[in-house]
C-alpha cells in the first residue's frame, strides 16, 4: 500500500496547478512533482470543494458532522447519569459541583456514602476536600498557570503577551495584566532581555550531542538527516521554511512553511519527512541549537519516529555546512530572483523550485551528475538486485 502524501504538500502541488501559466498542462505539472495526473485531478476536485466552486461535502462539513455525533453520544452517557442520580438532585442542584452537593445532602441527612455512590466518586477525596476546599477562582487560577506554563516551555522566549495569546489559543483566555502577574509569581520571564540581545545573547544549552562533527556522507538512504529552517521577507511579512535533507542523495524528504517560526514548524516537517519515507528508526537527525529543535514538541518528535538526535555548536555554520549550501541555492534560485507580493505566492515558488528543479533537474557532481530522484531510483534498484 502506498504511503500517503502529507496535506501540506498536496496544498502544495494544488496551488502550482492552478496558477500554471498558459500552455502547461495538468500531466506536466504531476510529472514535476512525481505523482499520477489522476491524483492531481482528484486533490483539484476536492480543492474545489473545500473553496465551494462545485458542490460536495467539503472537511469542515464532515468534521462538524463528526462533532455533532460526538455531542450526542456525550449527551446521551450524561443523562444516563442524570437519571440514576434523579432519586436524589433536584432541579436547582443540577448545575452546582459534586462535592458541594454531597456536602448539602449530608445537612439535609442523606449519608455521604449513599451519595457518592449514587454519584459515582469515592469518599476519601471527598473528605479530602472537605479539610481543604478549592475555590472556583484557585481552580481558574491553576488552569491559566499551566497553560501559560506550557506555552512557556516550548518557546521560551516568549513574554508574557505572546504567552497570553497561546495560552488563550488553547482554550484558557486571560487579560494580558492576570498572565504578567501569574508569569512573575512563576518566574516564567522571556530568555531574551534587553541587555541579553544581540551578539552577548547567551545561546541555550544543547539537547543532543554532535554524532556528525562535519562528516556529512552517508552509505544508505534513511542515515543521515539535516535539517535547518531560513526566513524570506515578502509584502505581507515574513515566510519560514524548515526543510529535511537526506545527505546520502541530497534529496528534501520533508518540509514545511509558514508564517511564524515556532516548534510547530520542525515539528511538522518531521512528520512530513517520516510520512514520505516510512521506517526511519536509527537514523541521526542533525541541527543547530535553535530553539524550535531544542522544544519540548520536537524531542517527544523524535523519540516517538525512533530517530537519534545530533546538535552542533554555537555560532558555527560549519556544524551544518550541507544543510546551509541548499539553503544558498534556493536563495540564489528563486527567493533572491525577484521581491514577492504575498506568501502564498513566495510559498508556491519555494515548492515548486525544491520539486521540480532541485529533486529533477538539478544534477550534481558529487551523484555522478545524477538528480537526487535519478540517485534514489538507481541505488535502490541496485541494492534490491544484489541482495
Amino acid at each position: 500500500m502506498p504511503k500517503p502524501y502529507p496535506q501540506e504538500f498536496r496544498d502544495d502541488v494544488v496551488r502550482v496547478a492552478q496558477a500554471r501559466e498558459e500552455g502547461v498542462t495538468l500531466e506536466q505539472i504531476a510529472a514535476d512533482f512525481g505523482i499520477h495526473p489522476m491524483t492531481l485531478q482528484k486533490w483539484i476536485r476536492k480543492a474545489d470543494v473545500e473553496a465551494g466552486i462545485k458542490p460536495g461535502t467539503t472537511s469542515a462539513e464532515s468534521q462538524e458532522l463528526r462533532e455533532a455525533k460526538r455531542r450526542v453520544r456525550l449527551l446521551e452517557q450524561e443523562n444516563e447519569v442524570l437519571r440514576r442520580a434523579a432519586a436524589y438532585l433536584s432541579q436547582e442542584l443540577a448545575g452546582k459541583r459534586w462535592y458541594p452537593l454531597v456536602s448539602e445532602l449530608a445537612a439535609d441527612g442523606i449519608p455521604v456514602a449513599v451519595a457518592c455512590r449514587v454519584l459515582g466518586i469515592a469518599r476519601q477525596p471527598y473528605y479530602r476536600w472537605l479539610q481543604n476546599p478549592v475555590t472556583d477562582a484557585e481552580l481558574a487560577e491553576a488552569y491559566r498557570a499551566n497553560a501559560l506554563f506550557d506555552a512557556h516551555r516550548e518557546d521560551p522566549e516568549f513574554g508574557y503577551r505572546y504567552l497570553a495569546d497561546e495560552a488563550g489559543a488553547a482554550g484558557e483566555k486571560m487579560c494580558r495584566r492576570t498572565a504578567w502577574r501569574i508569569c512573575s509569581v512563576g518566574g516564567w520571564n522571556s530568555t531574551i532581555s534587553k541587555k541579553g540581545r544581540g551578539r552577548h545573547r547567551k545561546a541555550g544549552p544543547p539537547v543532543h550531542d554532535d554524532l556528525v562533527e562535519r562528516d556529512f556522507t552517508a552509505q544508505g538512504p534513511n542515515e543521515l538527516w539535516l535539517t535547518d529552517i531560513t526566513e524570506h521577507w515578502t509584502a505581507e511579512g515574513k515566510l519560514y521554511l524548515c526543510a529535511i535533507k537526506d545527505v546520502y542523495s541530497g534529496r528534501i524528504v520533508g518540509y514545511s512553511i509558514d508564517s511564524r517560526m515556532k516548534s510547530r514548524l520542525a515539528v511538522a516537517a518531521l512528520n512530513s519527512a517520516v510520512e514520505r519515507r516510512g521506517d526511519v528508526t536509527g537514523c541521526v537527525l542533525h541541527s543547530d541549537r535553535g530553539s524550535q529543535f531544542r522544544s519540548k514538541k520536537m524531542q517527544i518528535a523524535i523519540t516517538r519516529h525512533g530517530l537519534i538526535g545530533s546538535m552542533g555548536r554555537v555560532g558555527a555554520c560549519g556544524d551544518n555546512a550541507a544543510m546551509e549550501s541548499f539553503f544558498s541555492l534556493l536563495q540564489t534560485g528563486v527567493l533572491d530572483r525577484r521581491s514577492w507580493a504575498t506568501r502564498d505566492e513566495l510559498r508556491a515558488a519555494t515548492v515548486h523550485w525544491i520539486e521540480r528543479t532541485y529533486h529533477r533537474r538539478r544534477r550534481q557532481d558529487r551523484l555522478g551528475r545524477l538528480t537526487p530522484i535519478e540517485y534514489e531510483t538507481i541505488m535502490t534498484h541496485e541494492a534490491a538486485q544484489a541482495a
